[in-house]
């Protein structure tokens, strides 16, 4: 029975990372503490036999995928299915800003996500239902193989909420840190998280 081994890796740090500000489909550059700790990931990624990284089109996802690819000698596959969430009119303000300007939207955003539409964004249904099928996809792609995608925040928490069976009523009940790593094993019919937002590899970065 073929397997699918995957690694999620969110982008590293941005300068609106840091500031708590809704990227959403902005491009937004990696900060240099963000390609630190995409180097530390490769270190920590390096030893593994990988068939093929791939990214959101985004350019702070890019970037840290083609750090993470550096040890294996890999071309980064783009791939729009793990783009971020788009945010639409919240794009660019701060989590402070968005709960002054729209409370009751962002009331909702944290305590019922699944039902939020943001004017000229996407739900997370929406996002939910184009990141199962980029999943779909890698599993056909790379049976028996090992993968590692780099994407964001909104996107690895519905992948590891669908392989766990859980309703996308509780994004919040996980994690998604720049440069965490989440690893999942993928069988027919069947999905196993092996380890969630693990840090340990940051540990040693200086601040």
């Amino acid at each position: 029975m073929s397997k699918l081994r995957l690694f999620l890796v969110r982008h590293g740090e941005t300068a609106w990372s840091r500031e708590r500000r809704f990227a959403g489909s902005r491009d937004v550059p990696l900060a240099p503490e963000g390609r630190r700790q995409c180097e530390a990931v490769a270190r920590t990624l390096a030893s593994e036999t990988v068939a093929g990284i791939y990214a959101s089109p985004l350019e702070r996802a890019r970037a840290s995928a083609e750090v993470i690819a550096s040890p294996h000698r890999l071309e980064v596959t783009i791939d729009p299915a793990f783009r971020e969430m788009a945010f639409g009119e919240w794009e660019g303000l701060t989590r402070g800003e968005v709960t002054t300007r729209f409370p009751a939207d962002y009331e909702r955003w944290r305590t019922a996500p699944q039902l939020l539409r943001v004017a000229g964004g996407e739900t997370v249904g929406e996002v939910a239902g184009r990141v199962r099928a980029g999943v779909s996809a890698l599993q056909a792609a790379h049976a028996g193989e090992t993968v590692v995608l780099v994407s964001h925040a909104v996107v690895i928490r519905l992948i590891v909420l669908d392989a766990l069976g859980l309703g996308h009523e509780r994004l919040w009940t996980l994690d998604a840190t720049p440069a965490g790593i989440t690893e999942i094993e993928y069988e027919p019919g069947w999905a196993t998280v092996h380890r969630m937002n693990t840090l340990a590899h940051l540990e040693a970065l200086p601040r």
